[in-house]
């Protein structure tokens, strides 16, 4: 830890950092916000239909630059209305210092995101399809993701890449059938000991293209044991002529333990139609695939990798009389391999950002 620190000390000078506004640049104040209602209907085979209204997000950011280099970065939200009795949750997701020393450099130093995939980094309501995040983001690879740390970004011939080193996870929170997600320490009094390495690389030469991957190592560690885990984080992204496609692919291996490894992916493909309906809102019909397993190897294997394996077709559609305000609603039908349990979901929503 003290040579990361004095790493990023020596980063600071000898780049010759100024905290002096520019002649012409007035400090300024920054208030935006993202929220999303949902309406959720699943029926799980031949039980009961079971329907819920919940504000899931309520997400205000505040940001505050003191000159065209310096800024400060922040993000309050809280999930589900209130909190009370362990329901509900207000969280801090991002609180950092921004440096930008030009478009090839800058740093961020607080709470910060690990940059693993599409949608941790970017999980406004209005840019993913589905009222709900993909599925593989709450199973493989947790969104959203945050934590203590330190992260130097920057793009250069048509690379878009960035480094992040933060807290570690607690590995006596993995499992089985949630993977890594509930080792995830969020920022409260984390373990620094075993710091978690994360590298992102994308190529974005191409106009509306974005494709890369990323990997992420940490000696995840408890109060009694450790676990080392290797992410490896493969993502495309096109959004150019009315078309939209996205897809994730993300593989976890485990040094112990019964779980061996977690891997999933899925698949968005849409369209805009308002141009064939002659209006300005866009209409966006869209499919998704979805394939995950939590479990996807085990030391004992059989039904332990069949209770957790998953695959989701969904039809969805998204309406957005602005790019910033998006009404959604899906269909889909979830199929967990081990009895072929079938869960069919429909959902309702609308989001917002600004």
């Amino acid at each position: 830890m003290k040579n990361l620190f004095f790493a990023l000390i020596l980063i600071v000078f000898t780049i010759n950092l100024s905290a002096q506004n520019d002649e012409f640049f007035e400090p300024k104040l920054t208030v935006s916000a993202y929220g999303e209602l949902h309406y959720n209907s699943e029926k799980v085979d031949n039980k009961p239909v079971t329907q819920s209204f919940d504000f899931h997000r309520f997400v205000t950011f505040l940001g505050y630059s003191w000159s065209e280099k310096w800024s400060f970065k922040s993000e309050l939200e809280l999930e589900h209305n209130y909190v009370e009795g362990g329901d509900g949750e207000l969280e801090l997701e991002q609180a950092y210092i921004n440096y930008h020393y030009a478009d090839w450099f800058g740093f961020q130093a607080g709470v910060v995101l690990p940059s693993i995939g599409l949608i941790n980094e970017y999980h406004e309501p209005p840019i993913f399809f589905g009222v709900e995040r993909p599925e593989y983001n709450n199973k493989i690879i947790p969104t959203t993701w945050f934590g203590n740390g330190i992260a130097f970004y920057g793009r250069h011939m048509s690379f878009d890449y960035k480094i992040t080193i933060m807290e570690g996870l607690n590995n006596e929170k993995f499992s089985e059938s949630g993977g890594i997600r509930s080792g995830r320490r969020k920022g409260f009094k984390a373990d620094a000991k075993n710091l978690l390495y994360n590298f992102r690389l994308d190529y974005v030469g191409f106009p509306g293209l974005k494709i890369g991957g990323s990997y992420t190592y940490n000696k995840a560690s408890g109060d009694t044991s450790s676990n080392k885990i290797n992410i490896i984080d493969l993502h495309g992204q096109y959004a150019k002529d009315n078309i939209y496609a996205n897809f994730e692919f993300g593989n976890i291996d485990y040094e112990k333990g019964n779980l061996q490894t977690s891997r999933g992916y899925y698949f968005d493909l849409g369209y805009n139609v308002s141009s064939l309906l002659n209006i300005e809102t866009k209409v966006i019909p869209f499919v998704r695939y979805t394939d995950y397993n939590t479990a996807y190897e085990t030391v004992s294997s059989g039904n332990s990798e069949k209770q957790n394996h998953y695959t989701y077709w969904m039809v969805g559609l998204s309406v957005k009389p602005l790019d910033q305000v998006v009404f959604k609603a899906d269909y889909g039908v979830r199929k967990r391999e081990l009895g072929d349990l079938k869960t069919k979901s429909f959902n309702l929503g609308v989001g917002y950002m600004f």
